[in-house]
């Protein structure tokens, strides 16, 4: 049975185990509906990373499923939706066949509707907008970083799952959907029309710079930890160093992760030493990830983050932050620091399920806090021409920084 292991709205490390069947009495043999549920139940049980499953006694709550009448798939799945509710963890939860295969397109790096991520906020449960892709649909028609969405073509989404609402948005290339926002700093709702659209993501984009103080400057864009990632950052690099780039500015702002262990390898090509990132499983056991080998650079180098930068971009930043190998310009990070594994169900659905938490070199945990930059600089809504230009406040603040560290 496979398992993949993500951080929030998205995607992260992938990996296999195997996970056996649970023990059942003989003389009461299970229905296909009854070994369906026992099969999510037994994943939970054995992975989940709160021990006290929420302070509910998980054989009981077994004990109480497997009774229920299921006479259908549907009844089946809204009935282990019903025991994944009782953790109250809005990232531990059942993906429907078609739903975890859409999830697990994600990480090829093509993407077909809004191109949108998104995530419930933590005070409120209300779904929000992480951060839209950029140059994506969701991004040209000006979502923005937090928007927490209240409908999605007219239907409230206060009873929607996370999956159920990216199935709402997702559709045929082309169709409209229409998503009513609330805005922070207003009080009145934005009724705002998106149309889907195929969406070739290619997670990187570089440029050398040059600054009237001379310094040569490698900027580097990195919209998402896909699967692609860490080639196209390594070439990006790579080519950059052979231009003659003698400083870097790395930008994470609106990156809302993705795979876990790209966000670690591409921690591996700026350090040549130190843990990367903490892990801590619901024994409350440390794991880690460690730095070591030669850089593809020693140049100084400066991270953008702002509110939308979470997840494996959390991580790295942090990694960077902690082991003293960058500063952080721009606003909090969205901080989400809990890891979600991926696992296949026999029917052909998934499970996702929260398997651990993280923590920073300096073990700090960011979860629903998010890491604070070494300088803030607040900046108004940019799109596409803006960004890292000369309106950009952050990326004139990170340009500073370098110019005074030559």
């Amino acid at each position: 049975m496979q398992k993949r292991v993500f951080s929030f709205v998205v995607l992260l490390m992938i990996e296999f185990a195997a996970v056996w069947g649970c023990w059942t009495s003989p003389a009461l043999a299970l229905t296909e509906e009854q070994k369906l549920l026992n099969e999510a139940w037994r994943i939970v049980n054995r992975s989940y990373v709160d021990n006290t499953f929420n302070h509910h006694n998980w054989w009981k709550v077994r004990e109480e499923a497997i009774k229920a009448p299921l006479s259908s798939r549907e009844e089946t799945y809204a009935e282990i939706q019903e025991m994944l509710a009782l953790l109250d963890d809005p990232f531990t939860r059942l993906l429907k066949p078609e739903q975890y295969r859409s999830l697990q397109v994600t990480t090829s790096g093509e993407l077909t509707g809004v191109g949108l991520q998104i995530g419930l906020e933590p005070q409120t449960g209300i779904l929000m907008v992480v951060a839209p892709l950029a140059g994506s649909p969701a991004d040209r028609a000006g979502l923005l970083p937090r928007d927490r969405i209240l409908e999605i073509d007219g239907v409230s989404t206060a009873e929607l799952t996370l999956d159920e609402a990216a199935t709402k948005m997702r559709g045929q290339i082309g169709t409209p959907v229409v998503l009513t926002i609330a805005r922070e700093g207003s009080d009145t709702t934005l009724s705002i029309r998106v149309v889907r659209d195929r969406i070739a993501v290619n997670p990187v984009y570089a440029e050398l710079r040059s600054t009237e103080s001379g310094l040569l400057v490698g900027y580097i864009r990195l919209a998402q930890f896909s699967a692609n990632a860490l080639p196209e950052i390594t070439k990006a690099i790579k080519s950059l160093e052979q231009q003659g780039a003698n400083a870097y500015v790395l930008d994470l702002r609106n990156n809302p992760g993705g795979l876990l262990q790209a966000g670690i390898e591409i921690a591996r090509l700026w350090l040549d030493e130190g843990t990367i990132v903490y892990t801590v499983n619901r024994q409350g056991v440390f794991g880690s990830f460690e730095a070591s080998g030669e850089p593809l650079t020693r140049d100084p180098l400066v991270l953008l983050v702002n509110r939308g930068t979470a997840s494996a971009s959390e991580i790295l930043a942090g990694a960077l932050h902690d082991n003293g190998r960058a500063k952080l310009v721009g606003e909090t990070t969205f901080g989400k620091g809990l890891i979600q594994s991926l696992f296949d169900l026999s029917d052909g659905s998934g499970l996702a399920v929260t398997v651990a938490k993280y923590e920073t070199p300096n073990h700090t945990d960011i979860n629903k806090r998010g890491i604070v930059p070494d300088e803030i600089v607040a900046l108004d809504p940019t799109h596409g021409d803006r960004i890292g230009g000369e309106t950009d406040s952050q990326y004139q603040a990170a340009l500073e920084i370098l110019t005074n560290e030559n």
